[in-house]
């Protein structure tokens, strides 16, 4: 089990697919190589909800998001854990990306 990580210096994080941003935020939770965005730095209108769920031995319950954009659809590219337990509760109220989602600081983005 790995404990958090904040992102050092408080870098603005970006979460893209297909050049759109899905979220931005300076106040990322790292565990486990992936970073946690607070949910209210999700752009919703590109998220809904997926029947998928998986268990992690020390999180718990992840629950599944589709990713959408101009009609494309990444299946389960995004995951949170809505009930975390104990040792995960710095996850709560946040989501993490993979399947192509790129996640960079936003100077390595070129903007």
């Amino acid at each position: 089990m790995l404990g958090p990580e904040r992102q050092p210096g408080g870098a603005l994080m970006r979460a893209t697919w297909r050049g759109v941003v899905l979220a931005e935020s300076d106040d990322t939770v790292v565990v486990e190589g992936n970073h946690y965005f607070p949910t209210e730095s999700l752009r919703w209108e590109h998220f809904r909800p997926s029947a998928r769920h998986t268990v992690c031995p020390w999180k718990g319950q992840a629950s599944y998001y589709d990713v959408t954009v101009d009609g494309e659809v990444n299946r389960d590219a995004a995951w949170c854990y809505p009930t975390p337990s104990a040792a995960a509760a710095h996850v709560k109220d946040r989501v993490a990306f993979w399947r192509g989602i790129l996640v960079q600081p936003l100077h390595q983005q070129g903007r």
